[in-house]
């Protein structure tokens, strides 16, 4: 039975690489298709990494301990709370792709509609294509401010988990029975108890703010470029 779980684990861990190649060849071949979906890749790989690494946590059987020393539901609350921010950031990495694939498309195929902005700034004067350009950049901020949020609430709520632990581990701490000693096993259990919830709420706080960063990061720079593409061909076309 053990010999048949390694098998198929090895197996896993093939298909993920070969699915990791197939990316990184996509990535670096001078693919149109790969590089209108450049933005999109580069999400998708960092979260493919960072679920091999869980696979590999889960089958060192670290994520069950981890699971099984969580009381109260707060290491599943955090980890709920990372999976609508990365739920969330999958939505804005996919429409960031599209806004930077119609800009693509604009500038290379003749006669292709021209985006919202661009119709907005036709004929407008300098101060008023400056305004738009402002209100774009805050719109798109606005976007991804929220996963930047959630990503750093996740550390606040590490934080809380680590008071919640210590209470835990103090709160079975009698000292007038400090001398009994058969009070001392359960005193000692509940210590120990009240201390991995700490440690381990803050642990996936933690990791799961890094993870979620790095995918704010990615946005960020899809975002940058959106913004920095839209400016320089709204004041083309609005000059032309």
């Amino acid at each position: 039975m053990r010999l048949r779980c390694r098998q198929e684990r090895g197996n896993r861990i093939r298909r993920c690489g070969v699915f990791l190649g197939q990316i990184c060849r996509a990535l670096t071949r001078d693919d149109p298709i790969a590089h209108r979906y450049l933005l999109l890749l580069r999400f998708i790989l960092a979260n493919v990494i960072a679920l091999a690494l869980v696979g590999a946590a889960a089958g060192q059987g670290w994520i069950e301990e981890l699971l099984a020393a969580d009381q109260g539901g707060l290491v599943r609350a955090i980890v709920a709370v990372f999976l609508v921010g990365l739920v969330w950031s999958g939505q804005r990495a996919v429409q960031l792709s599209r806004s930077l694939n119609e800009l693509e498309r604009f500038i290379r195929v003749p006669g292709a509609p021209a985006p919202a902005y661009l119709e907005a700034v036709a004929g407008r004067a300098a101060e008023s294509r400056a305004i738009l350009a402002s209100s774009l950049r805050l719109k798109l901020a606005s976007r991804i401010a929220p996963i930047r949020h959630i990503a750093n609430s996740l550390v606040l709520l590490g934080l809380i988990g680590t008071v919640v632990g210590f209470i835990i581990a103090l709160s079975g701490v009698r000292p007038e029975v400090a001398s009994d000693v058969a009070a001392i096993g359960p005193m000692v259990s509940t210590l120990i108890s009240g201390m991995s919830v700490a440690l381990y709420t803050t642990l996936v706080g933690s990791l799961l703010h890094v993870w979620l960063m790095v995918n704010v990061r990615l946005l960020e720079g899809g975002t940058v470029k959106l913004l920095t593409i839209t400016v320089e061909l709204g004041e083309r076309h609005a000059r032309s």
